[in-house]
This record gives C-alpha cells, structure tokens and sequence, in this order.
C-alpha cells in the first residue's frame, strides 16, 4: 500500500510540472485567497481520482471528452471576461479588494474548473492505469496528494508574484490568462489533429491582441483626461 502511494505520487507529480493545471492554480492564486484555491483544487482531484480508479480506462475512454472541453472552455472564458470587466470597471487608483469577502463563489469557481479540466486529461487516464494494477485506495490517495503538491507549488509562486504587484494588473494578467486557457481548450475540442506548440501559439493570439488593445484604450483614455483638464482649469478662472 505505501509503495502504491509513493509510485502514484511521484507520477502525478512528475506529470503535472509544467503542465497547465499548475498555470490554473497559479492564476486562482492571484486572484482568490490561497486556501480557497487548494481546497477547491483538492476537491475537484479527490473527486476525479475517485471517478478514475473505481471505474478505471473503459469509463474514461467513453467520457464525452468534446463536450467537457468545450463547456471547460466556455467558464474559462466567461472567468475571464468577468475578471477582465471587474477591474476595468474600477477607476484608476481605486484596486479592488485582494480578495472577495465571502469565499463560496470562489471556492464553486475553482472547483468547477478543476473538475472540467481534469476529467478526460492525461493524469486521470493514467491514474486509472495505475489502479488496474494496484490498490484503488492507494493509487487515489497518491495520485490526489501528487497533484494536490504540485499545485500548491504553483500557489506558492502565485503568492510570491502577488506581493509585489498591483491589484487591478494582477486581475488584467489572470483575466487574460484565463482566456489563454479557455482559447487553447476550445481549439483543442475543435481542431484535435492541431500539434500542441501550433496550438499554445494559436491561442496566445486572442490574449495577446486583447492585451493590446486594452493598452490602446487605456492611453486614450489617459490622454483625454489630461487634454480635459486645462480646459476645466480656464473654465474655473473664468468664473472667478
């Protein structure tokens, strides 16, 4: 049994360096609470792992992968352009809070994502390899804590980065990042045979040009505001 929880751990973790639930946990990471973020991540692998091991590779391989992918791909985009909108709302020197005051919203997002991302990926197909060999307890248990450390890992940096930059770019990065992964789910459900590099490159498009014109609005924005002043100045003098 601990050999089983050793060998399961050492694979899920192995497999998810790098790999973009780690770049999820880290984008939750700057915008919720980091408890908030492990306990939904937790749940969500727990509940997976659970699915993988007890029903093993045939239920996986009848899983309507294309249909999770791409209901992934729409809250990933919604997340996003949520996010985007909550902190471009906000005047400029006004961030919005760190964190929201109640932790149930965030907590239903996490999950839910993690639990549309993860059901049909690699780690539950190879979680439920390990089961047809070895302990399901063992293997779930394993697995879980494998991917439950990586990812914490990812918090880990996500609190270090948040620390030193400022709320509302802090919500414009994880609002675009979360279009990345939604842009990159969705082509991934449509276009399968697209390889993974052409794949990320694509994606990175939709963010990318977002990106940019959200600076170009930005420094109109700025522009007029600073064309709008003397103006308001002479207008002041005038009534004096």
């Amino acid at each position: 049994m601990i050999a089983t929880i050793l060998l399961s751990i050492g694979i899920v973790f192995l497999a998810e360096l790098g790999d973009k639930s780690q770049l999820m946990a880290l984008t939750f990471a700057l915008r919720y609470r980091w408890w908030v973020v492990l306990g939904g991540i937790a749940t969500a692998t727990a509940g997976v792992h659970l699915i993988s091991v007890a029903i093993g590779y045939f239920l996986g391989a009848a899983l309507p992968t294309r249909a999770i992918s791409l209901v992934a791909a729409l809250t990933f985009l919604a997340v996003g352009l949520w996010t985007l909108r909550e902190h471009l709302s906000a005047p400029d020197g006004h961030d919005e809070p760190k964190a929201p005051r109640s932790t149930a919203a965030p907590f239903l997002v996490v999950l839910s994502a993690f639990l549309l991302a993860e059901l049909g990926d690699r780690t539950m197909f190879a979680t439920a390899a390990l089961a047809t060999d070895n302990s399901w307890f063992g293997v779930w248990l394993g697995s879980t804590v494998g991917m439950v450390a990586a990812d914490a890992l990812a918090i880990a940096v996500g609190i270090a980065v948040g620390k030193h930059l400022p709320e509302r770019l802090i919500g414009i990065c994880s609002g675009l990042l979360f279009l990345y992964f939604g842009t990159a789910t969705l082509l991934g459900a449509a276009a399968p045979s697209l390889s993974a590099l052409a794949g990320m490159g694509v994606a990175a498009i939709a963010p990318v040009v977002l990106g940019v014109a959200l600076l170009v609005r930005r420094g109109r924005l700025r522009g007029e505001e600073i064309g709008g002043e003397p103006v308001v100045a002479e207008g002041a003098q005038r009534q004096g």
